[in-house]
């Protein structure tokens, strides 16, 4: 199996995993089961990390502290994220346009948040590696959340409008 072929075999597992992950929130399954499907994400997630960077020793040494704190940070993100999701499942049927506002801004603020999170870690990931790893483990990153976002938005039903 070539690289490309594994990319995408863990990328559609972290992906379904995640998917899963926000269904089990909204359904408010107890905190050990959201517990463990995290800590799987995690696991998952770092080893297709660890498979696509090429990491020395030195490098690894280095890196991983710095990703695990990334990690935990962009944790809060997604938490934030799946709240968004369940308060508009939440509100779906009776939406009216101050819940629609408040939805919005929530959105726009998790939105925001993401980049200036990137931007805080920029230097930190280059402290501890070569620029072109840098380049290639936000490239991982950003392939993630685009394959995270695509299921989001083809499960999430737009929003009802008033007649």
């Amino acid at each position: 199996m070539n690289a490309k072929s594994k990319i995408t075999l863990v990328l559609v597992g972290l992906v379904m995993v995640m998917v899963c992950v926000f269904t089990v929130a909204a359904q408010e399954k107890p905190a050990d089961n959201m517990q463990v499907l995290i800590e799987k994400i995690r696991a998952d997630k770092k080893l297709l990390v660890a498979e696509n960077m090429g990491l020395t020793e030195a490098e690894a040494k280095a890196f991983w502290p710095v990703y695990n704190q990334y990690q935990d940070e962009l944790l809060l993100l997604r938490t934030r994220t799946v709240k968004l999701i369940k308060d508009y499942a939440d509100a779906y049927e009776k939406m009216n346009n101050e819940t629609a506002k408040k939805l919005m801004d929530e959105y726009i603020t998790i939105e925001t948040l993401g980049p200036k999170l990137r931007q805080t870690y920029l230097p930190k990931f280059r402290k501890v590696l070569p620029e072109t790893k840098v380049v290639r483990y936000y490239q991982i990153e950003n392939k993630i959340q685009a394959a995270l976002f695509y299921e989001l938005a083809a499960n999430i039903p737009l929003m009802k409008t008033a007649k």
